[in-house]
């Protein structure tokens, strides 16, 4: 079975904790003594009905307020996938921990308020979801129960938000309408709403195609570690470890290995379970060459004829998340793959406007949780292809080197 990753998204209070809940719920996902636990909690907050968003909302603070701060990540299968969740909050201070769950996701969930309509949260995160080239958009218009389950109010919300999203980059967008806390919709189709004929959210996640989103075009395997046995019996044995980024690998295939520019052949692809004949983004993977060249942590193996950008100045969008404003001419550290290097951020174009998308050509610094154009430049040569191309070679994170918080999340535009 593959694997689908989705971040859930929204305003305060849409309902994205309820609808995982239910989803883990009706699934059967979650195990006796869980749900023993949230409907105990449930009755002590005087809940008439089972809460089912304290599946996900773990944190005490979270539980007392009532409200989803961090983000949590839950796993579970059905016979057709399994499925990783990340339950990202809703409130505009903590944007950047969407961010965080969103980056991976194959696919974000964004919630709507069927009384609401489209607010300016919904429209913030659907442009980060955006941002981040997540393949696929559910737009859930939850809380139908409320609104009586009005096939009017679905179709007007389903159309500005198909109109907001015309000024995205969407490739694929999916509208229900569903109750988390009835479960329509969810899980099974809903009775309640015979006007609606699409799927069911479960059976679209269970069915969407993700398989042609991962880049198999450009080899990219940046290298983790290298593994040198100190057993006599494996003296002679070289490998590279580390996780395929993009591309198909098979032994035989002619690589070149960056930055040095030295070629070679692959001999094997070998993972705990033997060796394959072809390997393929994102498995793990363990290379080894023919000849013996110098290889580390943080270079880079791809095709001859089809390699990354090798470059020390970079352009890129970055959503900033510390508290303390970037300015031009801040240093900090930047991971990117497996390679780390120090970056001073020469210039800040301009800065985004999430809810109107206006650009402020003079913004001077950018604030937590904001948006803006930048142009680096790095220590050292970056292996890096435009975001666009590939989301793990073409995103990188920015450390502060004084106390080591990751302080943004970037997205590479061009490294010429």
């Amino acid at each position: 079975m593959d694997l689908l990753r989705f971040a859930t998204a929204g305003s305060v209070d849409d309902g994205k904790s309820t609808l995982i809940g239910r989803l883990l719920h009706d699934s059967k996902s979650i195990f006796e003594d869980q749900l023993e636990a949230v409907e105990k909690t449930s009755r002590s907050r005087g809940t008439e009905y089972t809460d089912l968003a304290l599946l996900t909302d773990g944190l005490r603070s979270e539980r007392e307020q009532g409200i989803t701060i961090d983000v949590a990540y839950r796993y579970f299968a059905t016979p057709q996938r399994k499925f990783i969740i990340a339950d990202t909050p809703g409130h505009i201070q903590y944007t950047r921990n969407m961010v965080t769950g969103a980056s991976t996701s194959d696919l974000s969930i964004v919630l709507v308020d069927a009384r609401k309509g489209l607010v300016e949260q919904s429209r913030r995160h659907a442009f980060l979801v955006s941002l981040l080239e997540v393949p696929h958009l559910v737009v859930a218009v939850n809380k139908m129960d409320l609104v009586d389950w009005s096939q009017e109010v679905y179709e007007e919300i389903q159309r500005d938000f198909s109109e907001y999203a015309t000024r995205l980059n969407i490739p694929d967008m999916t509208v229900i309408p569903v109750s988390a806390l009835e479960g329509d919709n969810v899980v099974s189709r809903s009775e309640n709403m015979p006007w609606y004929e699409g799927p069911s959210l479960l059976h679209h996640l269970e069915h969407v195609h993700i398989a042609s989103d991962r880049n198999l075009v450009d080899v990219r395997f940046p290298v983790q570690n290298v593994i040198r046995p100190k057993s006599d019996a494996y003296h002679d044995y070289r490998g590279y470890a580390g996780r395929i980024a993009g591309g198909v690998m098979k032994p035989g295939d002619d690589v070149v290995v960056l930055p040095s520019g030295l070629p070679s052949t692959i001999e094997a692809i070998e993972t705990a379970d033997g060796e394959l004949e072809e390997a393929f983004a994102p498995m793990s993977v363990t290379i080894r060459l023919k000849d013996d060249i110098d290889v580390s942590r943080g270079d880079m193996i791809c095709r001859p004829n089809n390699q990354p950008h090798v470059s020390q100045d970079v352009e890129a969008m970055i959503c900033w998340m510390d508290h303390a404003p970037l300015k031009p001419g801040t240093k900090l550290a930047i991971k990117h793959t497996t390679q780390s290097a120090r970056a001073l951020v020469k210039d800040l174009h301009y800065e985004l406007n999430i809810n109107t998308l206006h650009r402020n050509m003079d913004p001077g610094e950018l604030k937590v949780n904001e948006v803006g154009r930048v142009r680096m430049r790095t220590t050292k040569p970056l292996l890096a292809d435009e975001y666009h191309r590939n989301r793990i070679t073409g995103g990188f994170i920015l450390i502060d080197e004084s106390n080591y918080r990751t302080v943004a999340a970037g997205m590479i535009v061009s490294a010429e």
